[in-house]
Formats: structure tokens, sequence, C-alpha cells
């Protein structure tokens, strides 16, 4: 096994991201979503261990090819080719995609590994949830996955925040992931995508009950986001600033506190310690170590932003959806970064709000969703736009299926989502208040895939 080169001084930080900078001919999309399982009997969350767990659900899914990834004596997850199913602290489900040229292509790989999951599921009378928050049960009622980095992150979360352990164990997130071709193109589509998150948050909010009732929110999982962790979460407001580049990116992430040390398969408790003394040798208790740049990719994925910077974009800001909301997600910004014409005219919109009216839609789109005012009018009004100038820019890419469709079709559903004006959340309440009686159970079997 070859050793990594170490990580001793900043600009190498600086160039792991500028090795990110592709040309236009290599930009992929990448689609990433969580669901929640559960038991279809009692609707009741999986714990690992069973016949019907989530470590047998992992096992079960090798007879599609999948290689197994364990840590210890457990399988944490699987590999596939360029993909990878990976869990959640609370034993949500995560498929994680591989980078691919069209959005139909990133769809058709959502599509594979739902009927895969349905089917295993159809074995263990387990079903698969796609909601942004847990609607039914309590924090304790949700088992923790064996993974050493979430026993590390469970005991720290608490002591940053009051609702990190429910984002931890009780949501679920749908991402998008996006190249850039240079740190003038990443800075652009940094403030578009940030200055954009909420109204994408407004489109897809579908997070609006938590243990069994309406907790008075379209997406509680966004507002988890804001007491989580002040040091790792945010709307990055240095962004949009001139100075912002990669190095200004790697002065924050140097910034946050490290969580955990991986080091021969373990992970070693270092929560509150400085990247920075790490580099210099001075990590306590490994005095003398320096970083790898697997340790660095660890400590980057710590970091929660709305808007996280790797060697591509995470656009990071919705709640899971169901099957066809997933597809749209990515083909929303797709559409809105990758082309020319429609980033121009998004970083124009987003350099002309103010710092308060870009934290406003942060905090406050949770509650109200597409009702939030702004400025004139509400938010519906500017995702309207947002989706106006993805629309043109995918009919530019003009990429298309074996059926001769474009990628506008995946714009359907949020389409129809702004021509009702009635987010998904909005519904779910609509038939919690009259069809479903005033109980949270039939979600379950109408939200499920």
């Amino acid at each position: 096994m070859v050793d990594e080169p170490l990580f001793t001084d900043k600009s190498a930080l600086v160039e792991y991201f500028v090795a990110g900078n592709k040309p236009r001919e290599a930009w992929r999309v990448g689609t990433e979503h969580e669901k929640f399982v559960f038991r279809t009997g009692s609707h009741s969350p999986l714990p690992y261990e069973g016949p019907d767990g989530i470590g047998e659900v992992l096992y079960q899914l090798q007879r599609f090819g999948w290689e197994a990834v364990r840590e210890g004596e457990h399988i944490i997850g699987l590999k596939g080719d360029g993909e990878s199913i990976t869990l959640e602290p609370g034993g949500q489900f995560e498929l994680s995609g591989a980078p691919l040229r069209t959005v139909h292509e990133t769809c058709a790989e959502v599509h594979r590994h739902l009927v895969q999951v349905k089917s295993i599921g159809a074995e263990l009378d387990i079903g698969f949830l796609g909601l942004g928050m847990l609607p039914k049960w309590e924090r304790s009622d949700v088992p923790m996955m064996p993974k050493g980095r979430y026993k590390i992150m469970r005991e720290y979360m608490p002591k940053r925040g009051n609702l990190g352990l429910d984002m931890m164990f009780r949501s679920c997130t749908v991402q998008a992931n996006l190249d850039y071709g240079s740190e003038a193109d990443m800075v652009r589509k940094m403030r578009v995508s940030l200055a954009f998150q909420p109204v994408a948050t407004a489109i897809f909010a579908n997070s609006p009950f938590t243990g069994g009732k309406p907790n008075g929110y379209m997406s509680f999982r966004s507002h988890l986001w804001t007491d989580t962790d002040p040091d790792r979460c945010g709307t990055l407001p240095f962004a949009f600033d001139e100075s912002m580049s990669f190095e200004r990116y790697v002065d924050y992430a140097l910034t946050v506190p490290m969580y955990f040390l991986k080091r021969d398969g373990i992970y070693h408790d270092v929560t509150g310690a400085s990247f920075r003394d790490f580099m210099q040798g001075r990590l306590s208790g490994f005095e003398g170590v320096f970083p790898t740049e697997s340790n660095w990719e660890d400590h980057i994925s710590t970091i929660f932003p709305e808007v996280r910077l790797k060697r591509y974009l995470e656009m990071r800001g919705v709640d899971g959806g169901s099957w066809r909301r997933i597809c749209a997600l990515p083909a929303l910004w797709t559409g809105l970064l990758y082309d020319d014409a429609a980033l121009s005219e998004a970083h124009d919109i987003a350099m002309s709000m103010l710092p308060e009216e870009r934290e406003y839609l942060r905090l406050e789109v949770p509650k109200r969703g597409l009702r939030t005012p702004f400025r004139d009018g509400t938010v519906i009004d500017l995702a309207k736009t947002m989706v106006g100038l993805s629309r043109a820019g995918l009919a530019r890419r003009n990429f298309r299926d074996g059926a001769d469709r474009d990628e506008t079709r995946f714009l359907e559903i949020v389409e129809r989502t702004l021509a009702i004006g009635i987010s998904p959340a909005r519904e779910l309440l609509n038939s919690y208040q009259d069809r479903w009686q005033r109980t949270v159970d039939p979600v379950y079997d109408e939200e499920s895939y």
C-alpha cells in the first residue's frame, strides 16, 4: 500500500480544491438521496440487528452486485460502480450516486436503486419512506447504527446546539452534486446556490410532522440546521465578498473544530481540536502525527453549510421526497448552474440580495415555505424565476434520452407545485386535516416508494 502524502501546509489544502477544476465536457451530475426504513406492520424504525434489520438489508442487496463495506464485523455500506450505499446515524438509507453526464442517467440510477430496495423490502416486510423528517417516532425510539464516527458525533452535538441529534437521527435529504471549471466558476456557482438554496427548500418542503402531529413548519428538517452547530452550519456570508476563493474556503474550514481522527480503521475522538494544530504535528494525543488527504476529506465532510465545497459543489438544502422529486432536484440545479446564460442571470439576482435578506430567507422559509414574504411578493415569485431559468438552461443543454426527450421533463413536478402554489408539505397537512382524520399513519403508505 502506497503511503498518502502528508498535508502539512495550507497550500496543499488549497490545491486539493484546485484539483476539482474540470473542463465543461467533463462536468457531471451526482444525486444523493436518503430515505427512512420502517416495518410495514408497526411503522417502527429498523434496528441494525435482526432478521429484518438494516444489516440484513445490506447483506441481501449484495445479490445485485454490490460489494460490502465493513467496519469491524458489521456491514456499514456497499460499493458499486462509482456509487455507494451508506447508512446515516438513525438507519436512514442513502444512495450516493455516481457522477453522470446527464440528468437522464442520474434518474435512471435512482430508479434502479429504488427497484432493488423495494424488492428486498417486499421480502422482509419493510418499507422505504420519502420525507424530510421522521413523522411519528421520537428520537429515543430510533436505534443508532454501528459506525464509530456517529458515537463521537452523538456525544458532541448537544454541546453545540439543541437540534443536532434530531438532524442526525430523524431527518432525510436529497442532494445534488455539480462540478466547477475554475476558481471563478466555483465562486459564481457557490453564490448562486447559497442565495437560491432557501428557494429550493421551499419548493421541496416536505417535513411538516414530528412526533405524530404537525410541527408548525413546512421544512422542519431545514429548521434543524439552524440550531445544530454554529461552528459548521449556515449560509457562508463570506462567499459574497470579493475575497472569496479556494483559499478563503480553506481558511473557513480550518476554523471549524475537528470531530474525529481515523487511523487504521478506528475513529478517535478529537472533538474541539484544531486541524491547524494537526498540520503542525501538535494534535493532542497524536503529537508528531500529520494529516493525509483522507484526513482532510474526513474533516471537510463534517462541515455542514447549505452548500459545501469538495472537489465539486454539494447542494444540501432540500427535504427527502417522492420518486419523481428526487430526479427534479438535480435537474433544477443543473439547468441553473451548467448553462452560462442562466447562471449569469441567477448570479445577478444573488448579488442583488442584501446579507440580511439571505439570512431572513434561511430562517423564515423553513416555517412559511413558498408563502414567505419577500420584497414585494413571496418566495413563490422567486421560485418561479429560479425554475424558469433552469428550464431554459436545460433546454439549451439539449441532452436527450432514447425517447428524444430533453431534461426539462424532470422539472414538470415542481412546475406543478408552483402552478397550484402548494408545496408537498402543505399537501400533507391538508390530507392530515381531512382524509387522514388527524393521524399521520397514512403517510407511511402514501409517501413510501
